[in-house]
């Protein structure tokens, strides 16, 4: 993905010296994949996230916070729903 918009980028860059609309355009582009394209690989907040922190441990956050929204979620209902919780059970167990 970076290399295509690397590419996309240096194409813009060297149209722009016709018209400076398409240098424009490479901005808007590499903004946007700072800002958008990056994002799911960088380390999330904080000031962690240097080379022996890298995008592991942020990675490995946010699978623990939905393991745990999930969990959550399953004890509400099993708490709330306790006779389809145990038919739920029965059936997984067959």
């Amino acid at each position: 993905m970076g290399t295509i918009v690397m590419s996309g980028t240096v194409v813009l860059v060297i149209l722009g010296f016709g018209n400076h609309v398409y240098w424009l355009a490479a901005v808007a582009v590499l903004f946007l994949y700072v800002q958008y394209g990056r994002g799911s690989s960088a380390p999330s907040g904080g000031a962690g996230g240097g080379a022996a922190g890298g995008s592991a441990p942020a990675d490995y956050r946010s699978y623990r916070e939905r393991r745990d929204t999930q969990a959550k979620w399953e004890r509400r209902y099993r708490r709330e729903r306790p006779f389809e919780a145990r038919r739920q059970a029965r059936e997984k167990a067959n």
